[in-house]
């Protein structure tokens, strides 16, 4: 039976994960891939703390030369965040014919071109199912799974965080704030949460799937990228009453020569199934032109659901080593072709609008806003005009109210030239809210 070796850099949650899978579900692994996978190597910057799986001391590397100078190290798990050193480890790891595994999707998202047209060159095979969704094997389903299917479009709940604060708002009428700090007092948002709020961390998942789904490279400073850290519960609540529940999604459209990616607070129907993914599970909604709509549901994040999908890699990339299959094969299931996405712009971007107005308590104001709409072919399919007087931050002599208008679908860069006109004329008294929706008619 062939021994496969496997080194891991970078020993926080994830790393103790993997190690605890990989050393006491030794035999099952055996029995599962006939295959020995043992834990030769590991690296971290300190040894000077407990860890939750210790290591023993022989297999604690002093440094990163331990790992890239072993010929019998065959794949190298990165686990480290970040991109510039996890780039240089990646790169070196293949320049020294090993196999990568990494559950980094900044370091993929932003630098992938260049990582796997050297794995390319180099005949070596890079595994990253826990990239994105966490325990969900989503990659392994776009390549695999639906092979047989031209992708048209992606929606994913891809952020934990984000999904958790949305929910306590949705359900518990929490504050944004009140959310953050209960997510961070339960573990499921760091210190510094700002990549998850801000929505970048979605941003790299959903970049990583539609190179999967689309076949191609794409510039990552493209992709229109817009966080929840402005989302007031009073847009939550109106957003209810029109039916629809507000979620940070990423999305994903393929149009002919264009793909159109971005993410961003979106109102779905409330009925929708990813309306119903609540607190910090992930989902992902993939539509192929064969198999129409399929969902993955589950744990996003974790130390043993994100292991479980970077042992699974190990497991594959094992497997071809033995069977002495390379990196063709893995380029060719992947249908990465050496090109350039052509990424639609977001001025050009279609879909439907609940924009929240605050206006004097006149008459006359909806009807001075709505001329505006037509004159940018702007389709206005529900209203609602709210008696309730808003405080405001700043003192104002005029009583002023909330007025919700929601779209049909319009062009962004229609809706965008009509609110600059609106604010110009005051018919505003603050910048309006403008919260995307996507339902049947997008």
């Amino acid at each position: 039976m062939k021994e496969i070796n496997v080194a891991i850099v970078g020993y926080g949650v994830v790393g103790n994960g993997v190690a605890k899978i990989l050393d006491t579900q030794k035999e099952l692994l055996k029995q599962k891939s006939g295959l020995n996978i043992n834990l030769k190597k590991v690296f971290t910057r300190s040894w000077n703390k407990v860890f939750p799986h210790p290591i023993d001391e022989n297999r604690k590397a002093k440094n990163l030369e331990e790992i890239l100078e072993d010929k019998d190290i065959h794949i190298v798990v990165e686990l480290t965040g970040g991109i510039d050193f996890p780039f240089y480890l990646v790169m070196e790891s293949i320049n020294k014919n090993k196999h990568i595994v990494t559950a980094n999707k900044a370091l993929l998202a932003e630098k992938g071109k260049d990582i796997f047209l050297k794995a390319e060159e180099k005949n070596i095979r890079v595994g990253f199912e826990a990239a994105v969704a966490g325990g969900i094997p989503i990659i392994k389903a776009l390549r695999e799974g639906l092979v047989a299917n031209e992708i048209k479009k992606i929606y994913g709940i891809l952020n934990g965080t984000t999904n958790y604060i949305l929910t306590s708002m949705y359900k518990e009428g929490k504050t944004f704030y009140q959310a953050l700090k209960e997510a961070q007092e339960k573990g499921y948002a760091e210190a510094d949460p700002t990549l998850d709020i801000n929505g970048t961390d979605a941003a790299h998942k959903i970049s990583i799937l539609s190179s999967l789904s689309f076949g191609g490279f794409l510039d990552f400073s493209h992709v229109y990228v817009e966080g929840i850290e402005k989302i007031d519960i009073l847009d939550i609540d109106l957003g209810r009453e029109l039916g629809y529940t507000l979620k940070l999604l990423a999305i994903a459209k393929s149009h002919n020569d264009e793909v159109e990616i971005r993410v961003h607070p979106t109102f779905l129907p409330s009925d929708h199934p990813l309306s119903k993914v609540d607190g910090v599970f992930n989902a992902v909604m993939v539509e192929g032109d064969n198999v129409g709509e399929t969902m993955f549901y589950g744990r996003g994040a974790g130390s043993l659901p994100t292991a479980s999908a970077v042992v699974s890699d190990i497991v594959s990339i094992a497997k071809s080593i033995s069977l002495g299959i390379g990196n063709e094969i893995e380029i060719t299931s992947m249908n990465w072709k050496h090109k350039e996405l052509n990424l639609t712009k977001a001025k050009d971007f279609y879909t439907r609008y609940y924009i929240r107005f605050t206006v004097p308590d006149i008459t006359g104001i909806l009807a001075k806003i709505a001329s505006v709409f037509a004159k940018y072919s702007i389709s206005i399919a529900a209203v609602i005009q709210k008696e309730k007087v808003l405080k405001l931050q700043k003192s104002l002599s005029e009583k002023v109210v909330p007025l919700v208008i929601l779209t049909h679908t319009a062009s962004e860069n229609n809706i965008q030239s009509a609110i600059k006109e609106i604010i110009e004329n005051h018919y505003t008294v603050e910048d309006p809210v403008i919260i995307r929706v996507e339902d049947e008619e997008t």
